[in-house]
């Protein structure tokens, strides 16, 4: 049993020792492997990528873009007038997917 308080997740360090434990790897190994899928997304998700990658049965992270809107007006809650909303360009953000192995690991 770690020194984890039930409810506290665990910090990066903790869990790059645990992953270290599990794999017979060293912490610096296994900080090496997180920096190299950190990159691998960056390509995956960039202007030349594909706009997905996954890791496989846990989930699957995919480029979505959100289109661009118009000024309009809009109710202030505040004081309830009506005010113009600014206009907001497209932009594209990252949206993570759970895949189904995942979910029956939380679920069971």
């Amino acid at each position: 049993m770690s020194k984890q308080a039930a409810g506290k997740p665990l910090s990066k360090n903790e869990l790059y020792a645990k992953i270290a434990d599990a794999t017979g790897l060293t912490k610096k190994q296994v900080e090496e492997v997180f920096e190299a899928f950190k990159t691998e997304i960056k390509e995956a998700l960039s202007g030349t990528g594909p706009g997905v990658i996954q890791l496989p049965g846990l989930l699957k992270i995919v480029k979505v873009v959100r289109p661009a809107t118009k000024e309009k007006m809009v109710r202030s809650p505040a004081t309830g007038e009506m005010v113009l909303a600014a206009a907001k360009p497209e932009k594209v953000v990252p949206k993570a997917r759970v895949l189904k192995a995942l979910k029956d690991m939380v679920a069971g």
